[in-house]
């Protein structure tokens, strides 16, 4: 295999716009479940998510799965406990 830039390997991937993109979801083991209608909509959890996955939706937050990495960091600073943890997989 032969790769397109020296920053390339095995761990990532070129997407349609030829972009490298790193997928951090796969790392995962535990994912952010937010109570919908606990959510205070304050913006703490989007202020402190590292990889910045952490999306605004009308009343809440909410993280884009496709890139967290299950840090659980929005579940610890959540001032009213609207985030959990749970383990990938169980819905």
């Amino acid at each position: 295999m032969k790769f397109q830039t020296k920053h390339q390997g095995p761990w990532l991937d070129i997407d349609e716009n030829s972009r490298l993109t790193l997928k951090v979801y796969e790392w995962r083991f535990q994912r952010p479940e937010v109570k919908t209608g606990k959510c205070c909509h304050c913006g703490t959890c989007y202020i402190f998510c590292p990889t910045g996955c952490i999306k605004s939706h009308d009343t809440y937050f909410a993280a884009d799965l496709d890139h967290c990495k299950g840090c659980g960091i929005c579940a610890g600073v959540c001032p009213i406990n609207a985030i959990k943890m749970v383990l990938e997989g169980n819905e």
